[in-house]
């Protein structure tokens, strides 16, 4: 009998609980940690901000699917990994031991690495974050009251740019739908170094999409940002050369902000030597498993991944959410083989299927692989990506709460665009 443990509930981490059940065997154990008792769908925060979506809509309780799949659902913080002594440490002085580990802890927000941002100690916002996106909400509304100016965007080292794109254009959607879109000047401050990089040197025509989309919308940008501080009612912004030295210094006013920020390893296992990179991230090689801890595993935005090239501010590579179940996959397959007394054969595809939803459109790519070169490089716009969204979301959760990590109609889509988790 094994002990295979899941750390981290999110969107990696849920469906790695229910796909490693199915590919153990029938006596091995399968433990799922996790701060909360709850699973978020994170990719709904943005309609969270302006009152499209409840806190309900979007929370799903994991006591009840886990339990019907024969997962353990242990509720807790974890301090540390050990993982000499192949051990988690928790907050309650508890030590979990396992066999194989599966690190899906997402990331750590780095809200502190810039002075005035975040939403505890600084002056914006974040959808980051299902407890974010409702203190976001309330914000928003009270600033609808009296609108201004309006910022939104990613700062340096940022990795996730999808969401502040989404999050500028269902802003400006609904400030519209209110009738005070007029009263609100609205800038668009990202790190990349061209809009539509998002962390991935451009999918398709992203660039072009999303520049059309910010003009007809009337939102400036910034580029190759470099956010300095933030203070009541005001961003400091450099612009940067591509020498990395700073063009201009903005310093714009500000009434309502949602800024992502940096993201690094979570403290529970940052700072292992030989497992983590300075920032924390899992290593992993092209099975999931960490070199030198072979038993350890890495999925989703917690794992190292190179960024497609320098740029002048830093950015980061986003973990997209076909690119994390493909990760699950191959990692479930692979821990099968090893429990089998067999080498791991799976790799992920890391191929990308992202939905941008604007409220009244959107922008949406597939990408394969997501990091370049690509055989696949495809982007388009139209009214109905925002169908599309909703449609993910719902059959996503349904997946959550059933615990059916795929079904025929999932696959038979997937195979219809030519679209797989695993390398032939």
């Amino acid at each position: 009998m094994a002990r295979i443990v899941i750390l981290g509930a999110g969107l990696g981490g849920v469906i790695a609980a229910y796909e490693v059940r199915n590919s153990a065997r029938k006596e091995d154990e399968v433990i799922c940690i996790n701060e909360t008792s709850y699973y978020q769908f994170v990719p709904s925060n943005p309609w969270v901000l302006v009152g499209w979506r409840d806190r309900e809509d979007i929370v799903i309780d994991l006591e009840k699917p886990m339990k019907q799949r024969g997962v353990e659902l242990l509720v807790g913080k974890a301090e540390k990994l050990q993982p000499d002594e192949k051990t988690i440490l928790m907050a309650d002085g508890q030590a979990v031991p396992y066999d194989y580990l599966i690190i899906a802890t997402g990331p750590e927000l780095a809200f502190d690495e810039i002075e005035g941002l975040g939403p505890q100690d600084g002056y914006t916002q974040s959808v980051c974050h299902i407890d974010h996106a409702q203190s976001a909400h309330d914000a928003f509304e009270e600033f609808c009251k009296d609108p201004g100016p309006v910022i939104v965007g990613a700062v340096q080292g940022a990795s996730c740019f999808g969401p502040a794109y989404e999050t500028a254009m269902i802003i400006e959607t609904e400030l519209r739908k209110r009738k005070i879109r007029d009263k609100v000047p609205m800038t668009f401050v990202t790190s990349e170094p061209y809009i539509g990089h998002l962390g991935l040197d451009g999918v398709g025509d992203t660039k072009g999409l999303l520049e059309s989309e910010l003009r007809e919308r009337h939102i400036k940008w910034i580029t190759n940002a470099r956010v300095k501080n933030i203070e009541p009612g005001q961003m400091i912004v450099e612009e940067v050369n591509e020498d990395g030295s700073v063009k201009q210094t903005h310093e714009l006013p500000m009434k309502y902000s949602m800024m992502l920020p940096a993201f690094r390893g979570v403290p529970a296992v940052r700072d292992i030597d030989g497992l983590v990179n300075p920032k924390g991230f899992v290593i992993t090689d092209k099975h999931q498993r960490n070199p030198k801890y072979p038993e350890i595993f890495g999925i989703g935005v917690c794992i190292a991944i190179a960024p497609p090239g320098k740029t002048p501010v830093p950015v980061g590579v986003p973990k997209t959410g076909f690119m994390i179940e493909s990760m699950v996959t191959a990692t479930a397959e692979n821990i099968g083989e090893i429990l089998r007394d067999k080498a791991p054969t799976h790799e992920a595809t890391w191929n990308a299927i992202c939905i941008a939803d604007f409220g009244d459109g959107g922008v949406a790519f597939v990408a394969q692989p997501q990091i370049p070169p690509r055989n696949v490089n495809w982007s388009v716009s139209g009214g109905w990506v925002h169908m599309a969204k909703v449609a993910f979301e719902r059959f996503f959760l349904r997946k959550v709460r059933t615990g059916k990590s795929d079904n025929v109609f999932e696959n038979a889509a997937l195979h219809l665009i030519n679209t797989h988790k695993l390398k032939a």
